[in-house]
């Protein structure tokens, strides 16, 4: 009888493991989360931020640049992120806020007004060759200046594509650090930005940011 009870609570531990397991298995699988010392084995490394802007994505990539900084409101415009890291740089992306501590850092003083530029840099893995030709004009549009979709276009010699211009921004996987919230509609309307409308004027508030000519 001692031995069948003995049985009989083990059998109940076991039955109460499964029933743990299983909740947490209903609840998602967390994602690893690596000290700020580690992360050295993994490809991408991601960290979130709140910001006065929004919640915020940066990720770094094998090299060490940083390949996304992406608005990511709620948790399925994260797992969005997180896939697209995975489908376009690798699929080893684990939870690491050491390995983008310096661009957070760089953020937070942009955010905070003490810093007009960016030094951490930048991989546009995740662009095509067209949003990386687009994105790299954004570089003539300093701090406290704004240009037009038409403007940059015209720059790239195909003065019809403001729309394409406008989706290649739109699709900006380094918001903030490389500037697309500068640039606006030939109107001076603000319009299409990853992290809304009022994030894209606050920005461009906080910069003073004057008409360029465009």
């Amino acid at each position: 009888m001692g031995e069948q009870r003995v049985a009989d609570e083990r059998s109940g531990d076991e039955g109460a493991a499964v029933g743990r397991l299983r909740a947490a298995t209903s609840e998602g699988l967390r994602r690893p989360v690596l000290p700020t010392t580690a992360g050295a084995g993994a490809d991408v490394g991601f960290s979130v931020r709140e910001t006065v802007i929004g919640r915020v994505l940066l990720a770094d990539g094998p090299g060490g640049a940083l390949v996304a900084s992406t608005f990511v409101p709620d948790d399925a415009a994260l797992e969005r992120a997180l896939r697209r890291l995975a489908a376009g740089v690798s699929p080893r992306v684990v939870e690491a806020p050491g390995r983008t501590a310096r661009a957070a850092d760089e953020l937070e003083e942009y955010l905070a007004g003490q810093r007009r530029a960016f030094d951490v840099p930048v991989d546009l893995a995740l662009a095509t060759p067209f949003q990386r030709a687009v994105l790299g004009r954004l570089a003539a549009v300093g701090y406290g200046r704004r240009t037009t979709y038409g403007a940059l276009a015209r720059d790239l010699g195909r003065a019809s594509a403001s729309r394409a211009v406008g989706a290649a921004l739109g699709a900006n996987p380094v918001c903030v650090v490389l500037p697309c919230h500068r640039v606006v509609a030939g109107s001076g309307a603000l319009t299409g930005y990853a992290g809304g409308l009022d994030a894209k004027r606050r920005l461009l508030e906080l910069e003073g940011a004057a008409p360029d000519a465009g």
